[in-house]
């Protein structure tokens, strides 16, 4: 059944409701009521009802978390939505802002603190007039309609979210069939690296896609380097993988192949193509 009605609690706002309402807006296109359910709303699958009302159950559009126990880990109802979308897992992947809004709405912002290892005072310095206005415009309405500009941007908010999350995963599932995985010896040790074929999609970003691949694979305890096509030559861009601590390619600056090397180590350019001096360069800079 097509949901013609969104639901949500009125008075304060949080990022977490806005940004499960902003998506239920972009799927359903319906109009946004803030106040209490009745108990025939409920039952009816046709209202979508987010962070209120005691119940969670996808089948009958309900997505409130505050009922969970204590121990439960940290919910809210934007992950309570993006599980019944089928996005869940990736969204946690792909964006690291999920887990600290399940934290913050869930456990407040001192634990969340204590959790991120930064002071109280950090999460309120993070705070944006995006979000103040957002927020604050949100929390001041009592029901939002089509057309309307608050519900385009929240529109705009959701599609966007939507759009990334379902490319990214498109993107990726294409990716890994023009990946290669190289164990590389270097210094009696091995260099797990990740290598995107040239044949691979016509990407802005490679290197960045290769990295979304690498955690979204769980090959973050594994994985080293990354080498990916280089988007303004022939050859290839060589980085560390989550800035691994053993690979500095400022030591490559003086090889006659390597046009390009960061003097933070982070990453190098070659015009290198072959495995054999592509696996020599990264046993040059393993450290």
């Amino acid at each position: 059944m097509r949901v013609h009605t969104i639901i949500t609690h009125p008075g304060g706002a949080h990022k977490d409701d806005v940004l499960a309402v902003s998506l239920l807006i972009a799927e359903h296109g319906a109009r946004v009521l803030r106040r209490e359910p009745t108990a025939e709303e409920l039952d009816d699958p046709g209202v979508a009802i987010v962070d209120i009302g005691g119940v969670h159950d996808a089948t009958r559009m309900c997505f409130d978390h505050h009922h969970f126990p204590r121990e439960h880990e940290p919910t809210c109802a934007l992950s309570l939505v993006l599980m019944h979308l089928g996005l869940y897992d990736d969204a946690r992947q792909l964006c690291d802002w999920l887990e600290p809004a399940e934290w913050f709405d869930s456990r407040g912002p001192k634990k969340t603190a204590e959790w991120l290892g930064v002071p109280r005072a950090a999460i309120a310095q993070l705070h944006s007039p995006v979000d103040v206005t957002l927020l604050r415009r949100f929390a001041q309405a009592s029901e939002l309609e089509p057309g309307e500009t608050l519900y385009e941007f929240m529109r705009l908010v959701g599609q966007d979210l939507l759009d990334y999350l379902k490319s990214s995963r498109a993107q990726l599932d294409a990716l890994g069939a023009c990946i290669e995985r190289w164990a590389v010896p270097a210094k009696g040790e091995v260099v797990e690296t990740l290598v995107l074929r040239r044949d691979a999609l016509n990407l802005e970003e490679p290197s960045a896609a290769l990295a979304r691949y690498a955690r979204m694979e769980g090959l973050e305890a594994t994985i080293a380097a990354l080498i990916y096509p280089d988007r303004r030559g022939d050859g290839y861009g060589i980085t560390r993988f989550d800035d691994h601590p053993r690979l500095d390619f400022s030591a490559l600056v003086d090889e006659p192949d390597v046009h390009f090397a960061h003097q933070s180590g982070f990453m190098c350019k070659t015009s290198a193509t072959e495995r054999g001096r592509l696996e020599e360069l990264l046993e040059r800079a393993w450290r």
